[in-house]
């Protein structure tokens, strides 16, 4: 690696001539760690016009840091930091700076209250033998080698505007034309071009919902419980949130506040209990938005999980009066790290979604969007959600024998699939402290209270996902979920 000329620069008022100058300049660069050894330095040529000084003086400072094996010289390559070089001292943890800053003050607005949006998960979650949580891929399950070679494609030179050209408001027309013509109608869904919009992930879908539908005091329904990030980006933009509990079939239309403006719903896959919308409580669901004039925000985050049998259709295919936005995403059936995902609403709502985001970020990067499209419209993707529902099907099924084994208690599991078990202890049980536990015993889990609105919040409950665990590994790690709930022995 070279370092860049740009790194070198004479401070005013220092002492000695200029060789040495140049030579403290790079020996400190060295003593510093921010020079390597093996790394180039600039030519002598190259540093002296940078310098504004003559060539031989850096040749001379260059001489001399070779001769104390600082520096090594390679035949007509150049110079390089020599593999013999002082080491960096090790001074230790840096003292803790003074920061005079009275940050309670300066901020206009705080959002680091609330739970975390990584639900607690470690970042070293793979080196678990027992890993049930949820949102994570198994790599063995992607095909990389497709992707790599459409990723390869996207960077031709005749898709080379998708990677360098600044597209403002604008997606690229291809992933919108495949989403508009091939994943919306396996939903039910019909949508033109300027009824969808590019996100980075359901997540951002749901901010700039929330932004456009829901700041400002505006009153809103959303489920309890729901997805946690869900009810911090409501508050944090100023909603009237009102949580509304669900049953075995998820959000029950009648009991929706009456001055409800906005409601947000996971009717496929309720998050986080997997509970499906019969088709009945769907259309009674649109019938009550109409009747409080209130908008939907449909969260669809796992509708390609359905492996079981087909999906019921979305809520946006039964709306007839653009109540209903859409909300879809890449992320679970690629790869969580992709964070790409789409909203689809009537025109009015999109334009000014785009708008937002185009202040906030323009667009999603256009390579990952050329890429994924090509991806899509190749058929990887397809075969990708044929594979994964193979896969994941096996596992449920793995899971649901240990569980009746064990004897362990389902809250819920969906009708048609989805990649996780929501599941109940015993009463009294908090699955926070059983977490701890499990996880010193190689298992992790997700306890639920974080899903939960209100003061008082039931700690009983716990999630357990099964796209990040291989098939053999599921009974061991039910068993040891078992052993710790078996009655006397949840302790450390």
């Amino acid at each position: 690696m070279a370092i860049p000329v740009e790194t070198f620069r004479l401070i005013p008022g220092r002492q000695g001539t200029l060789q040495a100058r140049i030579q403290q300049m790079v020996a400190e660069g060295i003593l510093s760690g921010r020079f390597r050894p093996g790394e180039k330095l600039p030519s002598s040529r190259g540093l002296a016009q940078h310098l504004g000084v003559s060539r031989i003086t850096v040749t001379l400072a260059y001489t001399e840091l070779l001769a104390n094996d600082y520096l090594t010289a390679r035949g007509r390559s150049g110079y390089y930091v020599s593999e013999n070089a002082p080491e960096p001292p090790d001074f230790g943890p840096l003292a803790p700076r003074k920061d005079r800053v009275d940050w309670e003050a300066a901020f206009a607005q705080t959002f680091s209250a609330g739970p975390a949006l990584g639900m607690d998960k470690p970042q070293d979650w793979a080196r678990f033998r027992y890993p049930f949580i949820y949102g994570q891929a198994d790599p063995k399950l992607f095909d990389h080698a497709n992707w790599r070679l459409c990723a390869t494609q996207a960077l031709g030179a005749k898709d080379f505007w998708a990677l360098t050209q600044d597209q403002f408001d604008q997606d690229d027309p291809e992933l919108v034309s495949f989403i508009a013509r091939h994943t919306l109608p396996r939903r039910g869904i019909q949508a033109g071009p300027e009824e969808i919009l590019i996100t980075l992930g359901a997540q951002n879908a749901l901010w700039l919902a929330a932004q456009v539908l829901a700041s400002r005091g505006r009153k809103v329904a959303i489920e309890n419980p729901c997805y946690p990030a869900l009810r911090q980006i409501l508050r944090q933009c100023g909603a009237d949130v009102k949580a509304v509990d669900v049953d075995n079939e998820g959000l029950p239309p009648e009991a929706l506040p009456e001055d409800a403006q906005v409601i947000f719903t996971t009717p496929s896959h309720q998050c986080p209990t997997s509970a499906t919308m019969p088709m009945a409580r769907r259309t009674d669901l649109l019938a009550r938005a109409a009747e409080l004039n209130a908008l939907i925000v449909e969260d669809d985050y796992e509708f390609e999980m359905s492996f079981l049998k087909a999906p019921s259709p979305a809520l946006k295919s039964l709306d007839e009066d653009g109540r209903v936005i859409y909300v879809g995403s890449f992320s679970k059936s690629l790869f969580p790290g992709l964070r790409l995902g789409y909203l689809v609403g009537s025109a009015p709502f999109i334009r000014e979604a785009r708008a937002l985001r185009a202040s906030m970020l323009r667009h999603p990067p256009g390579h990952i969007q050329r890429t994924a499209a090509y991806y899509l419209s190749l058929g990887h993707y397809d075969a990708q959600i044929r594979r994964m529902g193979r896969a994941l099907g096996e596992r449920r099924r793995v899971m649901e024998k240990a569980i009746a084994a064990h004897g362990l208690e389902i809250a819920g599991k969906g009708a048609h699939g989805g990649s996780s078990i929501w599941m109940q202890a015993p009463e009294n049980v908090d699955t926070k402290a059983l977490a701890k536990i499990l996880r010193a015993r190689d298992v992790l889990i997700e306890p639920g209270a974080p899903f939960f609105d209100g003061a008082e919040v039931p700690g009983r409950y716990y999630r357990l996902g099964y796209s990040s665990i291989p098939s053999e590994r599921i009974e061991a790690g039910i068993a040891l979920i078992a052993a710790a709930l078996a009655p006397g022995k949840l302790s450390g």
